[in-house]
């Protein structure tokens, strides 16, 4: 990981994505989007109570014989990257293995999004054909974690997930990373229970693992805001970080994710958007069980599907879909890590475009 990797929007100017960027920016339809998000399912072994999905899971899964088409028409659409996540947990399904070396031997950029309670049964091909993993870890003791995403039986499998995660680093070929979302929650008796003090811990625990990056990120509530935080745990969260910069290196990263940065510059939950069009859409897709829709700040609305991966060819959808059905300014009032790639192809329409670089991370 490098922080070029986290710029979205120098991710625009790579020579392999460039025709379809500029097909978008134009303002007219793509021949197919450059990055794929495929929900395999929407189930989860585990019940984490602050899960954004929760209102979406166990509604449906693909067939494996489905799922299997699904990953030859990706290729054949010339997705040039996908993010399996959920949803569900993208590692439960067991077509998933397949997937994933279907993808790989054809060349595709492949990130996995997990709660990492099946890389072992996942193992050979994670290791062989994920350009990344990142693991929802959010604790960095057993017992927090098993506040905070427990399994279906109030368990803590945080043994089981480290045990897992280890396998993963000595065997991989890609990045691995280790996700901590800064959570709160007021309990029943008025008290309230938090993971923040356990970042510089985490750090730790991650580096100790063999990741390559731990990764800090701020709550979303259900409609994609993010959820404000008190500034002595912000001010927590700081500090414990700059002990962890000690850990970094050539192959250890700490990585602030832009809702923390939102944060702490005061941006507030809204983000307000003076465009009506988002052209990103022409560029990312989501594919779930459910449906498939505009991107994935907008899972399972009905007014963002475009439409049934179930039932039809993906070259089908993207062709007799209008992807310009959500107005960013009225419906994406929420902070989107692709407002900045907005704002640039209107540059990029108006001729005022960087020069093109090289090919270097396809998950724009």
């Amino acid at each position: 990981m490098t922080s070029d990797r986290l710029d979205l929007v120098s991710k625009l100017y790579q020579p392999s994505g460039w025709p379809r960027v500029v097909e978008a920016a134009a303002g007219g339809s793509s021949s197919a989007p450059l990055v794929v998000d495929l929900d395999p399912t929407t189930f989860c072994d585990l019940a984490c109570p602050e899960c954004i999905s929760g209102k979406l899971l166990n509604q449906g899964r693909f067939t494996p014989e489905r799922l299997a088409a699904l990953a030859q028409e990706l290729v054949d659409l010339s997705v040039r990257a996908v993010v399996l996540i959920g949803g569900g947990e993208p590692l439960a399904h067991r077509g998933t293995r397949n997937v994933l070396k279907v993808l790989g031997e054809a060349g595709l950029a492949i990130g996995v999004v997990t709660n990492g309670t099946m890389i072992a049964q996942n193992l050979d091909e994670l290791a062989e054909y994920a350009s990344w993993v990142r693991v929802s870890m959010d604790a960095g003791t057993p017992e927090t974690y098993g506040i905070f995403r427990p399994d279906r039986k109030g368990r803590s499998v945080f043994d089981k997930v480290v045990g897992n995660m280890r396998l993963l680093a000595e065997a991989k070929q890609g990045a691995l990373g280790y996700s901590f979302l800064v959570m709160s929650r007021r309990l029943s008796d008025g008290t309230t229970v938090s993971n923040h003090g356990e970042v510089l811990q985490a750090a730790e625990l991650a580096h100790d693992i063999g990741c390559d990056y731990f990764e800090t990120k701020a709550m979303f509530d259900d409609d994609h805001h993010i959820i404000q935080v008190p500034e002595d745990i912000l001010d927590s969260v700081d500090r414990q970080l700059e002990k962890a910069a000690r850990l970094e290196s050539d192959t250890f990263q700490l990585i602030n994710s832009s809702t923390l940065t939102a944060l702490r510059t005061h941006v507030g939950p809204v983000q307000p958007k003076e465009y009506h069009r988002c052209q990103v859409a022409e560029l990312r897709t989501l594919i779930t069980p459910s449906g498939v829709y505009v991107c994935s700040y907008h899972r399972g609305n009905p007014l963002a599907r475009i439409g049934d991966a179930v039932t039809e060819d993906l070259a089908d959808i993207w062709k007799k879909s209008d992807r310009g059905m959500i107005d960013p300014e009225r419906d994406c009032r929420f902070h989107c890590a692709r407002h900045l790639s907005n704002l640039e192809m209107e540059r990029i329409a108006r001729g005022e475009g960087r020069e093109l670089g090289t090919d270097y991370d396809p998950f724009i």
